[in-house]
């Protein structure tokens, strides 16, 4: 299902990460790179530690400086299609409830993966598309640049103050913070540094995303 445009005089808007945040994509983040790992003869929790830091050109010449880089990029890909399309997916709890709830046009999706991807996931597990979707072949700079936020407020012309960035990553949320952006981290135990709120699991923030995105009152930083 694809959420239609933005209404007119929309004034609240909510941009989503998607793995870590809607997705819970951990283990088969883990599966891929330790599969990949073994292609290259080298330690798979090693390398899962590096990628868990570092986008995929950054972990390769950590891991891998003796290979060939589009190689490795080439070989990531396939891996992580192929997961797409027999791996076993879950919606964080909330997930569904909160996206099917907001206002049609009032959020997007800003992911560092690809949206085939994305859109693969979102169908295994029964949740919304949304009308704008800004993934890593959109721009030039991805997280923690504030690029990403920035193009997914123009593609749903809200201006940078009205956006709520919800994240669970670092890169993450500076890239919201340094887009002008309220932020709010879901899904961990201890708060990323920099958000406005955390909120230990998705399904805690469901009703404050909600109350957020009904209206244009409210103190989202509160």
């Amino acid at each position: 299902m694809t959420s239609e445009p933005a209404r007119p005089g929309r004034t609240k808007y909510v941009l989503f990460d998607v793995d870590g945040t809607l997705i819970d994509a951990m283990s088969n983040q883990r599966r891929v790179w330790g599969t990949w790992a073994q292609r290259y003869g080298l330690d798979a929790d090693e390398v899962y530690q590096v990628a868990l830091r570092t986008r995929p050109m950054e972990t390769f010449a950590q891991v891998a400086a003796d290979q060939d880089p589009r190689e490795c990029l080439a070989a990531l890909h396939e891996l992580e299609d192929e997961d797409v399309r027999s791996g076993v997916y879950a919606a964080f709890d909330g997930a569904l409830d909160l996206l099917q709830g907001l206002p049609r046009g009032s959020w997007a999706l800003v992911t560092s993966n690809y949206e085939h991807r994305v859109r693969g996931r979102f169908l295994r597990t029964g949740l919304p598309v949304p009308s704008v979707i800004v993934d890593a072949a959109a721009v030039e700079e991805g997280k923690p640049s504030p690029v990403p936020y920035l193009q997914a407020a123009a593609r749903l012309g809200a201006s940078p103050e009205s956006c709520l960035v919800i994240e669970d990553a670092p890169s993450g949320v500076r890239s919201g913070l340094s887009a002008g952006m309220t932020v709010w981290g879901v899904n961990g135990a201890v708060a990323v540094e920099g958000v406005h709120r955390h909120f230990d699991s998705l399904r805690q923030a469901v009703p404050h995303i909600l109350a957020f995105a009904s209206g244009p009152h409210g103190n989202a930083a509160a």
